[in-house]
């Protein structure tokens, strides 16, 4: 699942943007404000490792736009991160949080580190490390981290802890993330996968297709790809193939198994990374293709759910004429060259900033509970996140339908209008 060409993602970030601006008649001053972060910073993160010897990380931080409200964004943990990921990954944070209604801005953090080197001890030094750079700059009123990439529930709590002991008060709406028993939200863990999976749902029924009678092969099987596969199959759909990434060959490997993959099954052969288990899967088996064998299968829906860059011009010809959606799990993961060439074909895209905002839509719930310190059953949040995901569906359905656009322009359009006109009524452009 590495990227496949040198390419600056936030190039591409702003050439969605710019789109849109164009589309919607933006004055330049607006478009000047929005198409870059209002505050990004920097820092060198020197961390002492298991064997006394000092190591320097570099850490990101980019709150790229607070018009609506706190800035919320994910910290991941990264040995390829720059500061166009974090940027990017902020901008298109911007746009979920409007597009869903939430009352939050977009921002993104981040360390270059790779956790599968690191010992535990060596992680929470670097989490710990982390807050003591950022404790100033963020909080439960100004920018609430999260989860992300390769950091979970424990990194969270840590980085909470040594919040709370700088500025000596208890403020768990300062990290989102945690874990249940420390001030953590009910199905946080599912949130960003069965948001993928309640947009697919609604696809389908504007699209007059049964899921029970469809599917999918997904890319991915960290926490967006496994939670998704999870509700997909609970619905009725086949799991026809999963592409998940080997630490230890550094290759991605594609699972498929005669019939269809048993959820339970394969995810018990899983580590908390989402690596399959090599020769367990073949023992009980799985037939092992290469990585990128995914996109071909002959399914009704494909879920990137790993990372930005995985279909683009080179691979795009691999998808097979059955398929009918693209749901997009990860951030960025298709080319904006290819939207065109895929709905020629008549292939209907999910996009990112809509597919897989279940994951702050439940962050926002788990960030209110801990201010209000009174917190809900899973059931009721995920009956709010089911309400939430598909109300923001059909806003963006209907926006589409009326206007003759893809959903990733409708999404793109009710959400930087909503970002523009928040900015204009505060006076900011």
């Amino acid at each position: 699942m590495e990227n496949r060409k040198p390419y600056n993602i936030f190039d591409m970030a702003q050439q969605q943007f710019d789109r849109i601006a164009d589309l919607l008649g933006l004055d330049q001053p607006t478009r000047d404000f929005l198409r870059i972060p209002m505050r990004e910073y920097q820092f060198s993160l020197p961390v002492f490792m298991d064997d006394g010897e000092a190591r320097v990380f570099r850490g990101y931080v980019v709150q790229y736009n607070d018009v609506l409200g706190p800035t919320k964004g994910g910290v991941r943990f990264h040995p390829q991160e720059t500061i166009d990921t974090i940027r990017a990954l902020g901008m298109w944070m911007t746009w979920k949080c409007a597009v869903t209604n939430l009352p939050l801005g977009g921002s993104s953090s981040g360390v270059v580190c790779d956790p599968h080197t690191l010992s535990f001890a060596e992680q929470e030094r670097i989490c710990r490390g982390f807050v003591r750079r950022v404790a100033h700059l963020t909080g439960p009123t100004w920018d609430v981290l999260g989860p992300d990439v390769m950091t979970g529930p424990q990194h969270m709590l840590w980085m909470l802890d040594e919040y709370e002991a700088i500025h000596q008060q208890k403020s768990p709406g300062f990290i989102t993330g945690k874990p249940v028993g420390h001030a953590g939200s009910k199905g946080r863990q599912e949130a960003c996968g069965y948001g993928v999976m309640i947009t697919v749902r609604e696809a389908l029924k504007d699209l007059g297709l049964a899921i029970d009678q469809t599917s999918a092969s997904f890319q991915g099987f960290g926490m967006v790809g496994m939670y998704a596969a999870q509700l997909y199959q609970q619905m009725g759909g086949v799991i026809a193939c999963v592409s998940t990434w080997d630490h230890a060959d550094r290759t991605a490997y594609a699972y498929r198994k005669k019939g269809g993959i048993d959820f339970e099954e394969l995810a018990s052969i899983t580590n908390p990374f989402g690596e399959v288990d090599k020769a367990r899967a073949e023992a009980l088996g799985y037939e092992r293709l290469p990585g990128e064998a995914w996109l071909a299968q002959d399914v009704d829906i494909l879920v990137p759910a790993a990372l930005e860059h995985q279909i683009h011009a080179g691979n795009v010809g691999q998808i097979s004429r059955r398929v009918k959606i693209i749901a997009e799990g990860a951030n960025g993961p298709t080319d904006s060259d290819v939207d065109e060439v895929l709905r020629e074909r008549g292939v209907m895209i999910i996009p990112d900033i809509l597919a897989n905002a279940g994951g702050v839509v439940c962050s926002y719930f788990e960030q209110v509970q801990s201010n209000m310190n009174y917190f809900w059953s899973k059931d009721e949040v995920l009956s709010k996140l089911d309400s939430h995901m598909t109300s923001a569906y059909i806003d963006v359905s209907t926006y589409a339908n009326r206007h003759r656009l893809s959903l990733r322009d409708a999404a793109y359009i009710l959400a930087v209008d909503r970002v523009a006109r928040a900015c204009h009524e505060r006076g900011w452009v």
